[in-house]
């Protein structure tokens, strides 16, 4: 449950953020006409995310098994491709994503184009919401309990949109650059088990035979059917006997990525001030 949960608080409040700031701001501009089309675009993208995903788990129920296993392969690398970009885009971007939003927004009507907006707030659930579909699809894959795990990413949207909501209103005020790097931290460990899954995935259908030997064997501490296995599995990616390729492929990922995560921003700032003293400037 907690995977999905981290995964829909994190993108949800991502996509209620990006629309939260848009209609704050027509509104500061009486442009109220601009809300009801807005609303209706965002409606669009959470329909269309809602019925990529239905095709993607149909396809999937339709495959024979080892075009499953090749299927669940390439979601897992897409799931842990896209899961990257936002972690890097969010820590280069979280501190100024309200005055970048309102300097686009009041670009957008400088030229007299409020539909540009109702474009803006469409594109970002749209993009949020397909990222949150590959990454669920990929996710349920090696869920135990899929209602349990569906649950989590239900609720994690839940609280995404009333934080969304009530920051929209002026009621809460969070840290941004502080939860988007908690929920980072916790998103590179789900995608390193997620790619992990993809080595052992990838040689269930045939797509890679190397470095299947065991590494290690965690079946003291991964016993299967537990809950204390559901856990470290749907968290961490930890199988009770883990291959070699898995292994490095968790560990590879995972460690210069928890650093990036991690890392102050202030001091990757300085260090790139100090590298490049007379020519960049960094804008927090």
């Amino acid at each position: 449950m907690l995977p999905t949960f981290i995964i829909g608080l994190r993108e949800g409040l991502e996509a209620s953020l990006i629309v939260g700031i848009i209609a704050a701001f027509l509104i500061q501009r009486g442009e109220r006409g601009a809300l009801r089309p807005m609303w209706y675009g965002v409606g669009l993208a959470v329909a269309l995310c809602a019925g990529v995903a239905a095709i993607l788990e149909a396809v999937d129920q339709s495959l024979p098994h080892t075009q499953q296993e090749g299927l669940a392969t390439a979601l897992a690398v897409l799931a842990v491709a896209g899961v990257t970009y936002m972690i890097v885009w969010m820590k280069r971007h979280s501190r100024g994503l309200k005055g970048s939003l309102e300097r686009s927004a009041e670009s957008a009507l400088k030229l007299g184009s409020t539909w540009a907006l109702v474009g803006m707030a469409f594109f970002a659930v749209l993009r949020e919401g397909l990222e949150t579909a590959v990454f669920l699809l990929a996710v349920f894959g090696n869920a135990t309990d899929p209602a349990v795990t569906g649950t989590g990413a239900i609720l994690g949207v839940g609280v995404a949109v009333g934080l969304g909501f009530a920051i929209y209103k002026g009621g809460v005020r969070i840290n941004l650059a502080r939860f988007f790097r908690f929920t980072g931290f916790v998103l590179v460990l789900v995608a390193a088990g997620l790619l992990a899954s993809a080595v052992h995935t990838g040689h269930e259908a045939g797509w890679t035979d190397v470095l299947q030997s065991q590494a290690f064997d965690l079946r003291w501490l991964v016993a299967p059917g537990s809950v204390r296995a559901a856990l470290l599995t749907g968290m961490l990616g930890l199988q009770p006997v883990p291959t070699v390729g898995e292994t490095l492929a968790w560990v590879v990922y995972a460690v210069p990525m928890a650093l990036y995560v991690l890392w102050p921003a202030r001091r990757r700032v300085r260090t790139q001030r100090e590298r490049q003293p007379a020519q960049v400037t960094v804008a927090l």
